[in-house]
């Protein structure tokens, strides 16, 4: 769970978001926006990414209002920000408007650390969004979330969850909203083992991110055991057409668009924007209509179209991930 400092008032003037953990990141913006709405349910909210908030944009975001109005501006990759326009937020932060929230996201590090600093000595409130690479940290962000749902679950509960589930700070926190909207009572290990041990890495979703990735062996590897465990083939092959259809629709996508409005436009939460982002590098639009070709032949095969449904999935699985790899060829 994230961190923050004492100073936790959500309408603070300025807060300051640190980390690489997306889930953080968002959950950290999530809570500013809904205090500030909370207080005036018209609050005017200003999502910009570090290359939009150009020398004299923040000063032209945060000028008095006619009508009062409260606002919240989030920045972010504030790491990124040009030398002029550092120089606008700095100077902003000596001198904050009233009924303004400033959100500033940043990656930490030694990169844009002279705002970091800054906003710090300005007394800004700060929230600590670090990568969860521990098994401990993530432990411990489960146990957060339950207690955060109102809910309790064993200890060993809470392990057989991480140990099911894996890194992937977003699934698990689904996890533990799944179990306590399906389940009465204090969660224990049983529980968790009904509905995720043996499935969760093995879901028709990793078959289909492992193949759309180009990585053809641990795609094959995750497409047997999820046959192993139950998966249906039918699910499998909605996930592989989900992930090269996610491919087709970024690539098409206008350059340069922020993640919010690609995610409304394409239908997208903005996390599996960036996650689609990192998984369509080496695609072309030739690679994508020949996977969505190989998807369609899978998806006849399991359903009655051929004699041997896993083997339909596996050509389909290679097929993807060698189009994945179409650009290098």
């Amino acid at each position: 769970m994230a961190r923050k400092t004492a100073h936790d008032d959500p309408l603070a003037p300025v807060t300051i978001a640190v980390g690489q953990e997306d889930l953080l990141l968002e959950r950290a913006v999530q809570q500013v926006v809904a205090a500030a709405r909370a207080a005036d349910a018209d609050t005017d909210v200003r999502d910009l990414a570090s290359d939009q908030l150009q020398p004299g944009t923040l000063a032209e975001l945060t000028s008095p209002s006619l009508f009062a109005e409260r606002k919240v501006v989030v920045v972010r990759g504030a790491q990124d920000l040009s030398a002029d326009t550092i120089k606008d937020v700095k100077a902003y932060l000596g001198s904050p408007a009233e009924e303004i929230t400033l959100v500033l996201l940043h990656a930490g590090g030694a990169k844009g650390k002279g705002l970091l600093d800054a906003a710090r000595k300005a007394g800004a409130r700060e929230v600590a969004c670090p990568k969860m690479t521990k098994p401990a940290d993530r432990l411990s962000f489960v146990r957060g979330e339950f207690r955060s749902l109102g809910r309790s679950a064993t200890p060993e509960a809470c392990q057989s969850l991480v140990d099911a589930i894996g890194s992937d700070l977003r699934e698990l926190a689904s996890a533990c909203a799944q179990l306590v909207a399906d389940i009465e009572g204090t969660i224990d290990e049983a529980m968790v083992g009904r509905y995720y041990t043996g499935r969760a890495e093995a879901s028709s979703f990793t078959v289909a991110d492992r193949a759309v990735e180009g990585r053809a062996a641990e795609a094959l590897e995750a497409l047997r055991w999820a046959l192993s465990t139950g998966v249906a083939p039918v699910m499998i092959t909605s996930a592989l057409a989900q992930g090269v259809r996610a491919i087709g629709k970024l690539a098409s996508a206008p350059r340069g668009a922020r993640p919010g409005d690609l995610a409304r436009d394409l239908g997208m939460p903005p996390w599996k924007i960036d996650r689609v982002r990192q998984q369509m590098r080496g695609w072309t639009a030739d690679g994508v209509a020949s996977a969505l070709i190989a998807v369609a032949e899978a998806d006849a095969g399991v359903k009655g179209g051929g004699d041997d449904p896993e083997y339909a999935l596996e050509k389909a699985v290679v097929a993807i991930a060698r189009a994945a790899r179409s650009r290098s060829r």
